[in-house]
């Protein structure tokens, strides 16, 4: 739920010159997306346009405008990942699942997302599960780790 008084107080404590991406980072941390209200008021607050802000928020992967769920599973979809099977396994996951990249479940507790590169080329194929790294990871492999979000 947006809560202006608290979007007021994270701007108010990362004001400077690398202030949008602290206030972004900070605001996601706080409400686990950065929602068009915030984007607005945070644009009011720097004096800049919601088109700088909303730029800033495209532009970085990291960056949500939707909420997402409990868990999140990040699958590698870079080159030395695809040549070991990791497109395959993601599909196959996808399917199951029955959502695309980028959704979450239907009870909300686990969010797919794309990533074109975990640093794991020598292990791949590689993914990341709220923060944690896993290499090597066949379609039963990911299917468990999937497993332990749900």
């Amino acid at each position: 739920m947006f809560k202006p008084e608290l979007v007021n107080t994270i701007v108010d404590a990362h004001q400077g010159p690398d202030g949008l991406l602290t206030i972004l980072h900070a605001i996601q941390e706080e409400f686990g997306f950065i929602s068009e209200d915030a984007m607005r008021q945070i644009a009011l607050r720097l004096n800049i346009t919601r088109a700088e802000v909303y730029g800033v928020v495209s532009f970085y992967h990291d960056y949500r405008t939707q909420p997402v769920g409990r868990h999140v599973l990040k699958l590698c979809r870079a080159e030395a990942c695809q040549s070991m099977g990791g497109d395959t396994n993601a599909a196959a996951l996808l399917a199951r699942l029955g959502v695309d990249w980028g959704g979450t479940t239907a009870d909300g507790r686990l969010t797919v997302e794309p990533v074109y590169c975990l640093g794991l080329c020598a292990c791949a194929p590689s993914a990341m599960l709220d923060g944690a790294l896993h290499a090597r990871l066949d379609a039963a492999g990911l299917e468990n780790l999937a497993q332990e979000a749900l």
